[in-house]
């Protein structure tokens, strides 16, 4: 009795979390955390879909969703859901409150594929950065900042806060943006929020298609209740984006179809 107490107590000294980390507990990240759903069926090098949670949101809250972990699962992809440090991801024009100057996102998003890659054996050349509301905007300014860092990225009911950056890195990246027409938190040309101001998502896309020197294509084929226009560069990257009557949401569906364009190259 005495040998099976001492080792209890031997090891509670050791960190619980990095030993069971997943999709139910945190996975560390230097100062920050992570969670992971790791498919049934990965294989060696599984793709990855990284979900940027919404304002209040958590990872937690984005392992909870049924939706989100069943998609994941029929793709066969890990699904990654990173962890804003406060309420919401500090990016740049934020309300005051959402802001840090401590908090460097790019790097935590830098460190999170890194973490994917060495200790998930995620395949680097396949990963998709998605993301709803607060998280969307973090995916613009993640594209902005990493567009050849990723297979592309689907930022969905959100933008860049106002005032729009003139210009982003190169190369251009593969873009699908999915937005309400009826959306009244994040409308199509933004509102006021205490002394601040959403973004145009017409004006963020002008602006993409001049920086990556995209011209106009054939839109792919997505689900029946998106409309879409599409541009293509010549590097051949695709920049898509996509409306649907409906409000301040998103659909599974949506971003399956999104995951599947972006990985068939269209």
């Amino acid at each position: 009795m005495k040998r099976f107490i001492a080792l209890i107590f031997a090891l509670s000294l050791f960190p619980l979390s990095a030993h069971a980390c997943g999709a139910d507990t945190d996975c560390a990240l230097g100062d920050r955390t992570y969670r992971i759903q790791m498919p049934d069926t990965a294989g060696d090098k599984p793709a990855a879909l990284i979900f940027a949670h919404g304002y209040k949101g958590s990872a937690r809250g984005t392992m909870r969703n049924k939706s989100l972990a069943a998609l994941a699962e029929r793709l066969g992809v890990a699904l990654v859901a990173p962890d804003a440090i406060m309420d919401d991801w500090s990016i740049p024009n934020a309300p005051g409150q959402s802001t840090s100057p401590d908090v460097d996102e790019i790097a935590y998003f830098d460190a999170l594929k890194e973490a994917l890659i060495s200790k998930h054996n995620i395949d680097p050349d396949r990963i998709v950065v998605a993301g709803f509301s607060a998280g969307g905007m973090m995916v613009w300014n993640l594209l902005c900042a990493r567009p050849d860092d990723y297979a592309g990225f689907i930022p969905i009911a959100g933008t860049f806060w106002a005032p729009e950056p003139t210009s982003c890195d190169t190369p251009a990246a593969n873009i699908i943006h999915i937005h309400g027409t009826s959306d009244t938190i994040v409308p199509l040309t933004g509102r006021p929020i205490a002394e601040t101001h959403q973004g145009d998502v017409n004006k963020t896309v002008a602006m993409y298609i001049a920086n990556g020197g995209y011209s106009a294509s054939d839109s792919p084929d997505m689900t029946p209740d998106l409309s879409c226009e599409s541009w293509r560069s010549e590097q051949e990257a695709t920049m898509t984006k996509c409306l649907h009557d409906g409000g301040h949401s998103f659909k599974a569906d949506h971003i399956k179809a999104a995951w599947k364009t972006l990985m068939s190259g269209n």
